[in-house]
């Protein structure tokens, strides 16, 4: 086990997060800008307002991307588990 293969396999893994985080954010950051637009334009200073979409809003994201997120996570840990051999060496 070298040190440029740990700092691949971080960087491969850091890379995984972000790619897999980026749609749930992107959807948060979107319908969060959304309410707002609507606060701002309606003057309506609800706490909840500006919450509960969000949830909302991610879960369903997570409801819609979640298989895809399940395959890329299976095919990291199982690319991980094939090198096992590879790493002992």
């Amino acid at each position: 086990m070298t040190q440029d293969f740990i700092v691949g396999l971080a960087r491969h893994s850091v890379e995984l997060t972000l790619l897999i985080s980026l749609p749930i954010l992107g959807i948060g950051l979107l319908v969060g800008l959304a309410v707002s637009i609507f606060q701002a334009v309606t003057q309506i200073q609800e706490m909840t307002l500006s919450f509960v979409p969000k949830i909302i809003a991610v879960l369903l994201g997570l409801l819609v991307t979640f298989p895809w997120i399940m395959n890329k996570l299976i095919d990291f840990t199982t690319g991980l588990i094939e090198q096992i051999p590879t790493i002992i060496r």
